[in-house]
């Protein structure tokens, strides 16, 4: 939910602060520490990608493209999608759209707040209506934030509700432009506080992301410590400019994390994100300056009729995927408008391998060529879904060439980014000469080799 030149944010979603040292950074298209701990924003700017910082970039990005009443980007198509029997609309987005604000709206339109009674205002939209402007929505958001008001009479409550209101009123025309969002990677949920961060606080959004560091990494650990990604940009340029060669080994082992990581999403992340999201529960996914609608979903992993599975993998024992749900993320492209059986993406591996699926988490068709008529019939699409689920379990398993019932989720998912750290390390590592050469623009860095770790999806 990120280069000496300033750039224009990324899809609508970041709008970087005033930290002299953090350059803009390549934005995904594809996509805290305890809330008494939260300090507030030193220097802002979002944490858009692993960088190659150099000392003279950081000046504030230019602002995004102005919109002008009755551009097309004002206005957004609905689909309909059919979400716990009910007919329920799905803002999609177009390109450079605002996902702060589809992300957050789309949790509302899919949890039915106000009838939760949760006392949040109820969003619901006309049976018919097929497109909606960015006014609309943010009516609509307006309209919850102001029914949040506590009931209770006391003069203290109801001077924080009014503070936090006139807070979240001048927060709200930045989810349309870009929000300044800056991660901690101690943990999923760790965030650096920014004025932003109350309109999730409010809505009781939870906001999560998955780029954290491997704790079996101690050099990394010693190397980023808890520092947000801002914090850890400045470090790495002063530490290129310290004397001291201990600081500037540091240095690169912490610019060496961005690099390896520039998908900002770990596997030990994903594991975390995985146990710490609750099953069911809806919330914002920050990845890539980009902010996505996630979901858990538990899926229950059977072996397939046909096939004897291994002993090992008889029970379920130790299996990482069995144990826990499965992360998703509302596919909101426009592209995918008329596709009503494509309204889940799945998330799980960090190199962006995914499947489609359908409002029911059924392995969906790929759309193609062929098109849906060429969709197999329900009954292989849930053998399919059957036989898929399997094999990533056991693809996972046999990969770690051990019993599985002697693997956590949490080892497994160490393993994994120890692996891909050294495959990284060894094979990445710039000769002396090319240190100096290190503040390239990030669009001009190599593409990492992918580990050989992923999953093959039949």
């Amino acid at each position: 939910g990120g280069e000496a030149p300033p750039a224009e944010p990324v899809d609508g979603d970041s709008t970087p602060g005033d930290a002299e040292s953090v350059p803009p950074l390549p934005s995904d298209e594809h996509p805290g520490e305890d809330a008494g701990e939260k300090q507030p924003a030193e220097g802002g700017g979002s944490p858009l990608g692993a960088p190659l910082p150099s000392p003279g970039a950081g000046c504030p990005a230019e602002p995004p493209r102005a919109a002008t009443p009755g551009r097309e980007a004002d206005f957004y198509c609905v689909k309909w999608i059919t979400w716990k029997g009910e007919r329920t609309p799905v803002v999609t987005q177009s390109e450079n759209g605002p996902c702060p604000l589809l992300a957050i709206m789309n949790i509302l339109l899919l949890q039915w707040k106000a009838s939760g009674g949760s006392g949040c205002f109820q969003v619901k939209l006309p049976p018919q209506k097929e497109v909606i402007t960015a006014e609309e929505l943010m009516a609509h958001l307006g309209d919850c934030i102001l029914s949040t008001q506590p009931r209770e009479p006391s003069e203290g409550l109801q001077l924080n509700f009014q503070q936090n209101i006139n807070d979240s009123m001048t927060v709200l025309p930045k989810l349309s432009t870009g929000l300044d969002v800056n991660v901690r990677f101690t943990g999923v949920s760790d965030f650096e506080y920014t004025p932003e961060c109350i309109v999730f606080d409010l809505l009781n959004v939870p906001l999560y992301h998955g780029w954290l560091v491997d704790p079996q990494s101690p050099e990394v650990v010693q190397a980023v410590g808890k520092l947000s990604y801002n914090q850890l940009v400045e470090k790495i340029i002063t530490c290129k400019q310290a004397s001291d060669s201990s600081l500037v080994s540091e240095g690169l082992v912490a610019e060496q994390f961005l690099e390896s990581t520039a998908s900002q999403l770990t596997y030990h992340g994903l594991c975390e994100l995985t146990a710490a999201v609750k099953e069911g529960e809806l919330s914002v996914f920050f990845r890539n300056n980009h902010f996505s609608t996630m979901i858990k979903h538990k899926v229950r992993l059977r072996p397939p009729p046909q096939r004897k599975p291994p002993p090992s993998a008889a029970a379920g024992a130790g299996c990482p995927l069995s144990s826990q749900g499965h992360l998703y993320l509302l596919v909101t492209d426009q592209g995918f408008l008329q596709e009503e059986g494509v309204v889940w993406e799945s998330l799980h591996n960090v190199d962006g391998d995914s499947c489609f699926c359908d409002t029911d988490f059924h392995l969906s068709h790929a759309p193609g060529k062929e098109g849906a008529a060429a969709a197999p019939p329900d009954h292989q699409l849930h053998q399919r879904q059957v036989d898929q689920d399997y094999l990533i379990a056991l693809s996972l398993q046999q990969q770690q060439g051990q019993d599985p019932s002697a693997l956590s989720d949490l080892e497994l998912a160490r393993q994994l980014q120890q692996e891909e750290y050294q495959h990284h390390h060894h094979h990445h590592q710039p000769p002396p000469q090319q240190q100096q050469q290190q503040g390239r623009p990030a669009g001009e860095r190599r593409q990492r080799s992918k580990p050989d770790l992923d999953c093959t999806l039949l």
